[in-house]
């Protein structure tokens, strides 16, 4: 199984050309993915750069018509024009989709810096090696307070997990929706975290959980060792930034170590502004 992390930057590449198609072409011939998580999908702008007001949400669902798409925005307002303005992650599942959560993250205020409210989705899709939780994000850029936040309640969002699986609530016969839904141990946490590797945020974000079994593990550092994590913005001579470095993870808990095989950096494409990720697991 193969799943692919990229912030698309709105599929606007360093050339300025704004192309889903050229986005999708890529996961397909480099990622060959199983699950897709792609963050800074817009709908509805005609103001960013490059865009006119497409749906790229179904514009991404034509490119991959065998693929369920879940599509969380943090950003979610009416336009001048009437239409629906959003942008935030979406994720497409070769697999069944068992079960979808689209949560805000928090966004405490700082009146110091601009800001965005910032959204995760989390998705169990069914495996051949059994349900896995996918989860895809796109933390604050600005605000480091925010930022912070954000990381405390991934955190708090995998010892959940794990507390609803030991402790799952009962069922009520006379309504469906209160059927548990599908959380395994087994999660894997990818997107853009706008922090490096030695920042507080990146500690924080690993660091062990009160939880048994909740750790975030950087998967960069639990394939490769003390070998540097490849650059995933700066390469390509696009607006930002000025240098380049990593600020996109995958990170596992313990549960699906065992399954992981490796992880790499596509460092070749400038579709974006982000380079693709991607993660192979045992199926």
């Amino acid at each position: 199984m193969k799943l692919v992390s990229w912030n698309i930057q709105w599929a606007r590449g360093c050339d300025g050309r704004v192309s889903t198609g050229r986005i999708a072409d890529i996961v397909r011939t480099w990622g060959d993915a199983d699950v897709i998580c792609l963050q800074e999908v817009a709908v509805g702008f005609d103001t960013l750069p490059g865009m006119q007001g497409e749906d790229q949400v179904a514009q991404f669902g034509a490119l991959f018509p065998d693929f369920t798409a879940v599509f969380a925005p943090g950003s979610d307002r009416l336009g001048d024009d009437g239409r629906r303005l959003q942008f935030g992650n979406l994720t497409l599942s070769r697999f069944p989709v068992l079960a979808v959560w689209r949560r805000l993250l928090p966004w405490p205020a700082d009146d110091s810096v601009p800001g965005m409210q910032r959204a995760v989705a989390e998705v169990t899709v069914a495996t051949p090696s059994g349900p896995l939780r996918v989860l895809n994000t796109h933390l604050e850029y600005y605000s480091a307070t925010q930022r912070m936040a954000q990381v405390e309640a991934l955190r708090a969002l995998s010892a959940e997990a794990l507390a609803h699986l030991r402790a799952p609530a009962r069922s009520k016969d006379t309504n469906p929706a209160f059927l548990p839904p599908s959380r395994p141990a087994a999660a894997l946490l990818c997107g853009d975290f706008n922090c490096e590797p030695q920042s507080a945020e990146h500690a924080w974000l690993t660091a062990p959980a009160d939880e048994v079994g909740a750790d975030w593990i950087d998967l960069w550092t639990h394939c490769h060792g003390r070998l540097p994590h490849a650059h995933t913005v700066g390469l390509h001579g696009a607006d930002w930034p000025d240098h380049p470095y990593c600020c996109d993870f995958a990170l596992a808990t313990p549960a699906l170590l065992p399954r992981v095989i490796g992880i790499d950096v596509n460092a070749g494409t400038d579709a974006s502004d982000h380079q693709p990720l991607r993660v192979e697991l045992r199926d």
